[in-house]
């Protein structure tokens, strides 16, 4: 049987080690989301009996349905300018008046 190419790999891999900085990003995301799960327990207890009017309704709907069309419209316009090419890099176009040499510098004849 044929080899399949992998012959001068090791099957063992060894994990990235984290450094510090990753542990501190890491410590502080634990510490975000923990913070956020203790402000909603407080939210949902204390607002307990609490009634939201029509109006409060309306706003959030109003809000969500805004918030959607701004997204929509930003990725129709990624799909548009990638389709479009206006996500390509810039490449130099010469034309035959041009040239690279410069003609009026002295010295370069």
């Amino acid at each position: 049987m044929e080899g399949t190419g992998n012959e001068d790999r090791t099957s063992s891999t060894v994990p990235a080690r984290m450094g510090v900085g990753s542990w501190i990003i890491l410590i502080v995301l634990l510490l975000l989301l923990v913070a956020t799960g203790v402000v909603i327990y407080f939210g949902w207890t204390l607002a307990s009996g609490t009634d939201v009017p029509t109006s409060g309704y309306a706003a959030m709907a109003f809000g969500v349905i805004i918030s959607l069309a701004v997204g929509f419209g930003l990725m129709a316009l990624v799909f548009y300018s990638s389709r479009k090419g206006y996500d390509e890099p810039p490449a130099l176009i010469v034309t035959e008046n041009d040239s690279t040499e410069s003609k009026d510098v002295p010295g370069t004849e």
